[in-house]
């Protein structure tokens, strides 16, 4: 079970991160006009500006995705569930999720989980 101070800096963390992914995000809405821009130039530029715009649509939908994970770690800090294995109801160790703060599983179960997807 994680102490009160180091969940604290969990939290911060996650906020933190949460906060920098959203600012992100509406630097990147600003700086692309979108669907509604007119493409213009050559073919070479406007495939480049369909490339562009297809790998930043990739890029917030993971972003979206991680977002997600932030907010549900983010409720289960709130809950006083945050570091418990979903799967095994284990603790997930204190090296887990300062690498991964948004992990859900503890490592045995997330290797297990992993062979059983190959």
């Amino acid at each position: 079970m994680l102490d009160k101070k180091v969940l604290v800096s969990f939290e911060n963390m996650l906020i933190e991160h949460r906060a920098a992914l959203l600012s992100q995000a509406a630097k990147t809405l600003k700086e692309s006009c979108g669907d509604s821009c007119p493409q213009s130039g050559d073919f070479a530029d406007i495939a480049s500006q369909e490339s562009n715009r297809t790998l930043k649509l990739r890029l917030r939908e993971r972003e979206q995705k991680l977002l997600a994970k932030i907010d549900k770690a983010l409720a289960k800090l709130d809950r006083g569930v945050y570091g418990i294995c979903e799967h095994c109801g284990g603790d997930i160790s204190l090296e887990r999720l300062r690498a991964r703060p948004v992990a859900t599983l503890c490592i045995e179960c997330k290797q297990d989980q992993e062979s059983e997807e190959v």
